[in-house]
């Protein structure tokens, strides 16, 4: 092995902790498109909660963008071509997915603002937009990411080079970490993501202790938004 290489298994564990954020994101994708489902159709789905999952995701999807923007496009020394090929955005999609996250956001204010569930031909306007914004938000990131991760196995089963493993420090440290009982549920339910221990290790150990405390609120959420 050259000086310039670290073992092979750190590459396993950057694939492994790359696709437990990819997790977190979907399932999160997947509760918000479902409980704007569930509140169109008459479902108790408390506002609040909803607006606050709301915010924390598309914050989250907006950070692991701009991350994966700084990592890919570095001055002077990108990493390999196939490895850029492997992780980037093109920009139509990237623009597109944008749109969503802003649609979804508009949403989520209108219904903040309102502070009351039902009624008005506003309130129509904005389940409709929800919905509609939060489904093409689950499905472009589940296209994304179930063409991006089979190109990712393929590379980084190979010993990893500095740069790459630059990278890997860049697309998965410094994670968001606001509402962390989002993110260590969505680690956990509806089953444990493999890579959920490197993500873990990115909060301070005063949060890491509060794990169980952390799932029981994100349990609770669940069911503010008629999901258990």
């Amino acid at each position: 092995m050259s000086a310039t290489q670290v073992p092979v298994d750190e590459g396993t564990r950057f694939l492994e902790e790359l696709l437990a954020v990819h997790g977190v994101m979907t399932r999160g994708a997947e509760l918000v498109a479902g409980a704007f489902t569930r509140l169109a159709g008459g479902a108790a789905v408390d506002t609040k909660t909803l607006v606050t999952t709301v915010r924390w995701l598309t914050g989250l999807v907006r950070h692991h963008l701009d991350r994966e923007d700084e990592a890919l496009h570095p001055v002077p020394k990108p990493p390999p071509p196939e490895l850029v090929h492997g992780l980037d955005w093109p920009m139509g999609e990237r623009d597109w997915l944008a749109g969503r996250l802003d649609d979804l956001e508009d949403v989520v204010l209108r219904i903040a603002e309102e502070r009351r569930v039902g009624g008005s031909a506003e309130w129509g306007r904005a389940m409709r937009g929800g919905t509609l914004a939060s489904y093409g938000i689950r499905d472009e990131l589940a296209r994304h990411f179930g063409t991006e991760e089979p190109r990712l196995r393929d590379r980084l089963a190979a010993p990893l080079d500095e740069n790459v493993a630059q990278l890997r420090q860049a697309v998965t440290d410094r994670l968001p970490c606001g509402a962390p009982h989002l993110v260590f549920g969505f680690l956990e339910y509806p089953a444990p993501l493999p890579g959920r221990d490197q993500v873990y290790v990115h909060f301070s150990a005063s949060v890491r202790l509060a794990r169980g405390m952390l799932l029981s609120r994100f349990r609770r959420t669940l069911r503010d938004l008629a999901a258990d």
